[in-house]
């Protein structure tokens, strides 16, 4: 079955979210002193990440809700879901650079930064798109073509679409007599 954008919200958020708080436990085991350094700075620059994705965020998410297509008969529909294994290397590229010239203390914002992502795109995001579900009794998945810069595509899964017809075998009345 294909990953709904719902539940690749969730998956994805939790584990960006658990990459990100592997590599801030690494940072401050191992560094702590420096990574710690300018803690105003840190805790200003993470506020203006959770401010950008409290405004940011449900408006990405609802838009791409607003633009949803319903997929034509026969489209291949995958979900296109993010391979988990790739999250925690994105973490790892985004921290690394500031970790070689030595400014730990930018590692552990990019740390925390994915932290406060990966928990917004689990927790926040995907409740809009339960909402919107729910008020619809449609199913969202990502369709192929999303982009990061472009944004997510979505298919529109109807009920009839979005879960197979079961063969349930005789109905109850045939079965009684």
């Amino acid at each position: 079955m294909m990953p709904t954008y719902r539940r690749r919200l969730r998956v994805e958020g939790a584990t960006l979210a658990l990459s990100g708080a592997a590599g801030t436990a690494a940072l401050l085991a191992f560094v702590p002193d420096d990574a710690t350094a300018n803690p105003v700075s840190t805790a200003v620059q993470l506020g203006v990440v959770a401010v950008l994705l409290a405004w940011l965020g449900p408006r990405s998410v609802r838009r791409a809700i607003g633009a949803a297509t319903v997929p034509a008969p026969g489209e291949r529909l995958s979900g296109e879901p993010t391979p988990l294994w790739q999250l925690p290397c994105i973490v790892a590229v985004l921290a690394t650079p500031f970790a070689l010239l030595g400014a730990w203390d930018a590692s552990l914002r990019v740390t925390l930064g994915c932290v406060l992502v990966g928990l917004i795109q689990a927790a926040v995001l995907e409740r809009i798109v339960a909402a919107s579900e729910r008020s619809t009794g449609e199913r969202y998945v990502r369709l192929p073509g999303s982009r990061i810069l472009r944004g997510t595509r979505l298919g529109r899964l109807t009920p009839a679409r979005s879960a197979p017809a079961r063969d349930r075998g005789p109905d109850r009345a045939a079965r009684r007599r």
